[in-house]
């Protein structure tokens, strides 16, 4: 990790208080906060009587998030807002706050059981933005003994990840969605490359077949977009992920889902449905929209104007400057206070819902303001519940940014960056598209579908790690199995031809129609 970068003093990080300004105080502890004066509107969690909530959910938030927080600001380091008709919360905006919040879990509870509007029936469970925060048996919505296992199991199953074999087939991903745009001279980077390639790494890393991926993709996005279908979202996202399941039960393979079904914590189905909608969810519309947000930046600020060839340093610090100012996941980890606590001056009732918004925390105005090289963002989440797949989503973000950049070196926005539109939502900070142009360039699609089908047909290796464990086999030591070391390209490509030339003629040309039709499909829009 690279050091902070310094000017007088150190920039704050997860575990350690940011920069105050001259007449900040010390940040309390959450638990024992200072009681607020008897009375007093803007510390009680609660807006003034006939005062309407800030809203996170219209137009105008997703235009201007920023102008939002500066507003809320004023009522400290912790507002109340409106998260959808009907769902008041509290939002932290303050960096300091956060983490406190963030590494509480004797105080606050990430389980929403303990929503009590929730489950006295004030809201309604088909209100919009209660799938994306009612309780799941998952590691996002567990504590305790609870979350240590269940995020054991995706730990260990993210560390059998090969980074290296992850690298190479996004790569082989982002050529073969070039091939398709790049004779055109125009694209839409959004609906063309950056929601397209999480869905065809989501079918290698959880061994997903493209018809239930689908499904898997589609039911995501209407859950992070908040609209009427979410509640049918939701039903379809758990209906789709029992297939995968009993599939991979029946089959498994060198793959994510099978390893999480082969963990010793012996995962229920419906457990592994959970788990693996953190994965998928961390894996679609987050990773999609950091794509996004990362190519904004390099396309319209003037410091990297002329340096887009300047390799992965550049995308790095970009991406990382993203994940400062405009992280593709805005507001989150919401917790539940488990007794009445004070915070800050502001009182947060047991049971009602505290949103983090990792977007102002990180944008705190006691923070400094050079933050190049610096990792202390809480894009990630801080405290246990630390994002544990930073680090495959970073590479998946870097790489295919990395592969546009270098297919097409005068890419460059089609309309002013001012003029692109955010798509309106509470959770994500999302463009609505991403219109660029650029010299048309030759497709390599036989060799790109080539590459795919290899990739898609190799087994054994597989494409992410080691096949899992036989059932009952134990390994010399405790944890996850270790990946063997990553081969070099030649030795991957002989591996994927070995594969694909011991399947047979008939399973290997239905493979390659299946990338067929899923190219005139995607090319028809």
């Amino acid at each position: 990790m690279t050091s902070p970068t310094r000017d007088s003093a150190p920039t704050p990080g997860p575990d350690s208080a940011p920069t105050p300004g001259p007449d900040s105080a010390p940040a309390p502890d959450p638990a024992a906060g200072s009681t607020p004066p008897p009375g007093c509107p803007a510390h009680s969690g609660q807006a003034p009587a006939g005062e309407r909530l800030e809203s996170l959910h219209g137009p105008e938030f997703a235009a201007d998030p920023a102008a939002t927080y500066a507003r809320l600001r004023e009522h400290g380091h912790i507002a109340p807002v409106e998260l959808s008709p009907g769902v008041p919360v509290s939002l932290v905006t303050s960096y300091q706050t956060a983490l406190d919040i963030l590494r509480s879990p004797e105080s606050f509870s990430k389980d929403a059981r303990h929503w009590q509007a929730l489950a006295d029936g004030t809201i309604p469970l088909d209100n919009p933005v209660v799938p994306m925060m009612m309780y799941r048996p998952n590691a996002l919505c567990s504590d305790g003994e609870a979350h240590h296992r269940l995020r054991a199991a995706i730990s260990d199953t993210l560390d059998r990840l090969d980074i290296h074999a992850l690298r190479r087939y996004v790569e082989r991903s982002a050529d073969f969605l070039i091939d398709l745009f790049g004779p055109k001279g125009e694209a839409d980077l959004l609906k063309e490359y950056s929601a397209r390639l999480p869905l065809l790494v989501f079918n290698q890393l959880f061994g997903c077949p493209p018809e239930l991926s689908d499904k898997l993709v589609r039911s995501l996005s209407a859950l992070f977009d908040i609209t009427e279908d979410s509640e049918q979202a939701n039903v379809l996202l758990a209906e789709t992920l029992f297939e995968l399941i009993a599939l991979k039960r029946a089959t498994p393979g060198p793959d994510m889902t099978s390893w999480l079904i082969a963990h010793p914590s012996e995962l229920t189905d419906e457990e592994l449905v959970h788990q693996i909608v953190v994965l998928v969810g961390a894996g679609t519309q987050p990773q999609q929209n950091l794509i996004c947000n990362g190519l904004l930046l390099l396309l319209s600020d003037e410091r990297f104007a002329g340096a887009l060839a300047g390799g992965t340093m550049l995308i790095e610090d970009a991406l990382n400057e993203v994940l400062w100012k405009d992280p593709p996941l805005a507001n989150f980890c919401i917790h539940y206070p488990r007794h009445d606590v004070s915070v800050d001056g502001h009182r947060l009732p047991k049971g009602e819902p505290v949103v983090i918004s990792l977007a102002a925390a990180n944008n705190d105005p006691y923070l400094l303001s050079n933050r190049r090289g610096n990792r202390a963002h809480l894009a990630w989440s801080a405290g246990p519940h630390t994002c544990p797949a930073k680090d495959p989503a970073q590479v998946i973000a870097a790489v295919a940014i990395e592969k546009l950049l270098d297919r097409l070196p005068d890419l460059e926005l089609a309309v002013p960056a001012e003029e692109l539109e955010w798509r309106p939502g509470p959770f994500h900070r999302a463009l609505a598209a991403l219109p660029v142009r650029y010299p048309r360039t030759a497709a390599k699609s036989d060799e790109a579908l080539a590459e795919m089908v290899a990739a898609a047909t190799a087994t054994g290796a597989g494409a992410v790690g080691s096949t899992p464990p036989v059932a009952g086999e134990t390994s010399s030591h405790d944890g996850p199995a270790e990946t063997e070391p990553s081969a070099d390209d030649t030795d991957s490509t002989a591996t994927a031809s070995t594969s694909a030339a011991s399947e047979s003629g008939s399973e290997h040309e239905a493979r390659r129609r299946w990338w067929k039709s899923l190219a005139q499909w995607w090319r028809r829009g």
